[in-house]
């Protein structure tokens, strides 16, 4: 399977922005999550590209984009983000984030909510210290602390990807996921991790006013289905779907279930997303 017409492009000052995009339509921007980049959405792209423009980023200090000097806060995705729809010169875009990503749009709904058209959550906490103190725990020992102590992004991925993945993960799907990690910028991925642990997006939640889907894999072990749960009853006019036979990374790990919820609801508000006019 390959992208039609697929294209790169970047948005300009600092950091540069770097971004794929394919298909024709009202827009629809996707967001990775922490240990991603812009090809994690290959397939959801492709997915929707007979009806929609599918654009997905690589958030600073990710993949193709520039990294950065200084502290990272996560508005500073916001005002990326932002930065990436006026220079595609949209007005509203259906907005889609997994795991980071999610927690990014989070934050960025209530600083630019005239932009959004529909939110799409997927495998999400918003707020770090729902975790559980062991999940807490884990977040930090597999990801920060052995890259602080001088390991290998190789050397932790095994263990990584199995904290993530359901319990029938497919090889393909893992090795997706191995080569994904593998293209971390390790100095951005600290920073992000740094910034995630004292994430907390709580008092958002009841100011979000679009129509918002909610997307958690049955076997999530970081972000479980109760979590999906507790956001729905925060958010209004919000739905929750659980995927079966997926965990953290339910696009790559179910792909055809993710995409069918993703297109239904996507066709059904397809004309409030649009470019601005010009």
């Amino acid at each position: 399977m390959t992208l039609n017409k697929i294209k790169q492009g970047s948005v300009g000052g600092k950091p540069l922005i770097n971004f794929k995009e394919t298909g024709n339509g009202p827009p629809v921007i996707f967001l990775h999550g922490i240990g991603g980049n812009s090809d994690n959405w290959y397939e959801q792209q492709n997915a929707i590209a007979n009806d929609f423009t599918a654009i997905a980023w690589d958030a600073r200090g990710y993949g193709d984009s520039d990294d950065y000097e200084g502290a990272l806060k996560f508005e500073d995705f916001s005002h990326d983000l932002i930065r990436l729809l006026d220079t595609k010169n949209i007005d509203k875009a259906h907005l889609v984030g997994l795991s980071m990503g999610a927690r990014i749009l989070m934050d960025f709904y209530p600083k630019y909510r005239d932009r959004v058209a529909t939110l799409f959550l997927c495998d999400c906490f918003f707020d770090y210290k729902i975790l559980s103190k062991d999940k807490q725990k884990e977040f930090i020992d597999l990801r920060q602390k052995p890259l602080k102590s001088g390991k290998t992004l190789s050397e932790i991925a095994p263990a990584l990807i199995n904290s993530l993945v359901g319990p029938n993960c497919s090889d393909e799907a893992k090795l997706k996921i191995k080569h994904s990690f593998l293209k971390i910028h390790i100095e951005s991925y600290l920073k992000t991790i740094s910034e995630s642990i004292t994430y907390n997006a709580s008092s958002n939640l009841s100011k979000f006013n679009v129509p918002t889907q909610l997307v958690y894999g049955e076997y999530d072990k970081l972000t479980p289905v109760s979590i999906g749960y507790l956001a729905k009853e925060k958010i209004k006019n919000s739905s929750l779907n659980i995927i079966k036979n997926a965990g953290h990374l339910s696009n790559i790990e179910q792909p055809l279930s993710f995409n069918k919820i993703l297109l239904e609801f996507l066709l059904e508000h397809k004309d409030k997303a649009n470019f601005k006019e010009v």
